[in-house]
């Protein structure tokens, strides 16, 4: 049976000089820091904070995300490894970050700021989820050119063959052998390891991380209009709510098609994932209940 796939095979490693070698993850990790504080930027000054606050607020939030991410991975999802080797919890570039631990680090950090700059818990709250998901968008990206944390099998014509984790199978080119027409083959390659294959005898699987980033990315957009319609003067509480129903919400959908991340999971009827984002769904949904009951037990007072 043949499919309609798209072969995916870039180079982890944008380029080397030296001793210093430049990876896609980390470049699009960053670069979520800095449209994140480009954002928020905007919104303190709308609101008259200083950017030495900011400056204060970034530090606490990149410690916070890689701390809590990483400890998150060794908790949630591979202890035993990481208890008998605990030094290797320090080798962040080996991979294993987990949202959920990033997402626990950085609810603790807000409360230590907000408590040390004496301003209101949920008025950070409120702010630092808007760029959260635009962040979260750029880390799924990163994901994506790491060629990990994908799907399931599908035979959907965005179907992605993720090459490097194909076995006997070492590169595009390789695969390109096996799809030659009267010895011509049947596409090429481009720059990027990127090719549309009209008729490939492998299938494909879920782009997840594209559907994660694309999600995240609307939710950016929602929240960034609730903010700005109200030029800030919105109900306490009620970006961050709808910021943990509607992220941890996709989250769960989407991990019914995303491949295990690790053994155990394969007897689990939810994973590990889709466990640690329903606290989240059930904290936001009763949160924006009791904001929306409130407001409108104000308004017919008000009346």
């Amino acid at each position: 049976m043949l499919y309609q796939v798209i072969f995916w095979n870039p180079d982890p490693v944008l380029f080397e000089l030296g001793p210093l070698t430049i990876r896609w993850y980390g470049l699009l990790f960053a670069a979520g820091f800095f449209l994140a504080y480009i954002v928020i930027r905007r919104i303190f000054r709308n609101e008259g904070i200083s950017d030495k606050v900011l400056d204060r607020l970034t530090i606490y939030m990149v410690v916070a995300t890689v701390v809590g991410a990483r400890l998150g991975h060794t908790f949630f999802y591979e202890p035993e490894y990481y208890f008998r080797n605990p030094f290797e919890i320090l080798k962040i570039w080996r991979g294993g970050l987990a949202s959920h631990g990033a997402a626990f680090g950085i609810l603790i950090a807000l409360w230590l700021f907000a408590k040390k700059e004496r301003k209101p818990y949920i008025w950070i709250l409120d702010r630092v989820v808007i760029v959260i998901a635009l962040a979260g968008a750029c880390v799924r990206f990163g994901n994506l050119m790491n060629s990990e944390i994908y799907g399931v099998e599908t035979s959907l014509p965005w179907a992605f063959v993720f090459l490097r984790d194909m076995p006997g199978i070492l590169s595009s080119q390789e695969a390109l052998e096996f799809m030659k027409l009267d010895g011509a083959p049947l596409a090429q390659l481009n720059r990027w390891g990127f090719v549309v294959v009209p008729d490939s005898p492998f299938m494909g699987k879920h782009p997840t991380q594209i559907y994660e980033a694309l999600a995240y990315l609307a939710l950016f957009a929602l929240l960034m209009f609730i903010y700005w319609r109200k030029k800030g003067k919105v109900i306490p509480g009620l970006i961050f709510s709808i910021f943990l129903v509607v992220l941890f919400s996709a989250r769960f959908l989407i991990e019914f098609i995303k491949e295990d991340q690790v053994a155990f999971e394969a007897t689990m009827r939810l994973n590990m994932g889709q466990w640690l984002s329903v606290p989240f769904i059930l904290a936001g949904g009763i949160m924006v209940v009791k904001l929306l009951m409130k407001a409108a037990a104000n308004k017919r007072e008000i009346e």
